[in-house]
């Protein structure tokens, strides 16, 4: 009896681990829904130079800064502008803004600090495995949440 509660108990505790990985982990994968009102909505040309072949949907607020797959945060590029945007909000080809909420920090600080004194993006994460979004000058590259 006491062996088939624990043998139980293993089992629920194996399933919670297991669902709480899945319930954490983010797909790149974009619905063929999405692509195809993106496609319309952009009407089928990059959203930063308007070139229409090699087109590849983008996301605007990065992946990997966050950004979901929702309709609202997919635009189309061309490989061009989008190889060249990376993990940015510019295009560096076209020195144009495509992008929004970039987690490198796109704006320059032009106070005349040094730069070990200036506000970074911490380095640490959220529950839901996204990068933190708060700033800190702290050493460690944590803000007061993550140290």
């Amino acid at each position: 009896m006491i062996f088939l509660n624990t043998k139980k108990f293993y089992l629920i505790i194996l399933s919670l681990v297991l669902f709480s990985f899945g319930s954490f982990a983010q797909s790149r994968y974009i619905s063929a829904t999405t692509k195809k009102i993106v496609f319309s909505r952009d009407a089928g040309v990059c959203q930063c130079c308007g070139g229409s072949e090699y087109l590849e949907f983008d996301h605007i607020t990065p992946f990997s800064c966050g950004g979901k797959n929702g309709v609202s945060n997919i635009q189309l590029l061309c490989r061009t502008c989008n190889r060249s945007k990376s993990n940015s909000c510019y295009c560096k080809v076209h020195s144009k803004k495509v992008g929004i909420n970039c987690c490198q920090g796109s704006t320059k600080n032009k106070s005349s600090k040094s730069s070990s004194t200036q506000a970074k993006q911490c380095s640490g994460t959220t529950k839901k495995q996204s990068r933190c979004r708060n700033r800190t000058t702290d050493s460690s590259g944590r803000c007061h949440h993550h140290r």
